[in-house]
């Protein structure tokens, strides 16, 4: 896939996450005949830190550019010459956004909308938006926005009239050791001698970042345009999360946040009548997809699910373990974790 990427110029927004990072580390030492990397964000603080991380003298093809994505203008002044863009940004801490709604919103849909605008008036070819578990079947104002972006991504598609673009999105869960995930927050909470349980019946869909990173470039390389892509990936109950982390804590439970579920899904029952098997990602097309896409999907052999299929972080088949968990986060958060 390397010839993909040759003298090509990739856009990242909020590229100074978890996974922005992970993406970056990856672009740079991948593929060295990438023409740039574009790291689109607005907050200063965090370009600069990751700049230390990322210097210039040995990482030429990087660039930070500080931007908004409710900000139009400026996207479409940072998409100039752009080939491929990856949108990570949102506003996703979900108590919060159920305090700030309007923020929530003009972040993750108007900043969406914004998106797909700015790359249909210059010369994009490729966009890859991400997605969460919280957009599958939405009981907070994350989800619902998310779901909402997810949605104006996959039919951007219809609007592109001849132009040699695809919109595609990739949705999946907690991404292990991500900034304000459960597994960093119980590693700073154990000195405390306390872990709080939101409830003991939790359940959630893990992933690394390398994980992600894989996803995305997936989808980057081989969408055709309208799908949304799905991961299969285990589940760990947050119990067993706290007994990896701190077994000899005390674990009150403290009941859920507001918009809070006690189990993830990814693929709802009603979703199952669109979903395609591909072996290693489940795939979800438009209610009615194009032509081309589905001639695509019928010459590629992907399987239809069965009817009523469907994809919960309680109900899956595979599963962490205390112990798996533990060599999980030496392995991706804390290479120094102890028990």
């Amino acid at each position: 896939m390397n010839n993909i990427y040759e003298n090509k110029v990739v856009l990242i927004t909020g590229g100074t996450g978890s996974l922005g990072k992970a993406l970056t580390t990856y672009f740079l030492n991948t593929f060295p005949k990438l023409k740039k990397l574009i790291i689109f964000s607005r907050d200063e603080q965090k370009q600069f830190q990751m700049a230390q991380d990322f210097p210039v003298e040995k990482y030429p093809q990087i660039r930070f550019f500080i931007g908004d994505v409710r900000d139009y203008e400026r996207l479409k002044r940072a998409f100039q010459q752009v080939d491929y863009v990856i949108h990570a940004a949102a506003m996703k801490h979900v108590h919060i956004a159920e305090y700030n709604p309007e923020e929530c919103i003009r972040t993750n849909v108007d900043g969406a909308q914004n998106i797909i605008n700015a790359a249909l008036d210059t010369n994009v070819e490729r966009v890859v938006a991400l997605s969460t578990d919280k957009a599958c079947a939405p009981i907070n104002l994350y989800g619902a926005t998310k779901l909402t972006s997810d949605k104006l991504f996959i039919a951007a598609n219809n609007i592109k009239g001849s132009r040699a673009i695809r919109f595609s999105v990739v949705r999946y869960g907690n991404v292990m050791g991500s900034n304000g995930s459960v597994i960093p927050f119980f590693i700073n909470k154990k000195p405390t001698g306390v872990l709080p349980i939101t409830d003991p019946n939790m359940t959630r869909f893990n992933i690394s970042l390398q994980g992600g990173v894989d996803m995305v470039m997936h989808a980057l390389e081989n969408a055709f345009g309208g799908e949304l892509f799905i991961p299969k990936i285990p589940s760990y109950r947050i119990t067993d999360v706290a007994e990896a982390i701190g077994p000899e804590c005390e674990k009150p439970v403290v009941g859920i946040r507001p918009g809070e579920k006690i189990h993830e899904e990814m693929i709802t029952a009603s979703d199952s009548y669109n979903t395609y098997d591909l072996g290693k990602y489940f795939i979800i097309v438009p209610t009615v997809p194009s032509r081309s896409l589905k001639e695509f999907l019928d010459n590629n052999n992907h399987k239809r699910v069965p009817e009523g299929f469907s994809y919960t972080s309680g109900e899956n088949a595979e599963w962490e373990t205390v112990e798996s968990l533990r060599s999980l986060i030496i392995k991706y958060v804390d290479p120094d974790f102890k028990v």
